[in-house]
């Protein structure tokens, strides 16, 4: 399970950055985005996957954050 950070861009878009691998990419859908729920699979524009745990909320960018791989990747 690698450490990701969550954050913003310039523009505002949300990213996620994997330091191990030095990727980061635009995170295209987010499984749960609520006021009480945020997280889950996130799932990045080339179409890769991670999962993170469901949070009581959106969080307070930037946040460092334990997660796995999707199913299938």
């Amino acid at each position: 399970m690698p450490n990701v950070m969550l954050r913003e861009n310039d523009a505002g878009v949300l990213t996620l950055y994997v330091p191990k691998k030095d990727l980061e990419d635009t995170i295209a859908s987010v499984e749960f985005d609520s006021d009480d729920a945020w997280g889950g699979e996130l799932t990045l524009t080339d179409g890769t996957s991670f999962i993170i745990d469901k949070l009581p909320g959106k969080p307070d960018l930037p946040i460092t954050i334990r997660a796995r791989r999707g199913v299938g990747e």
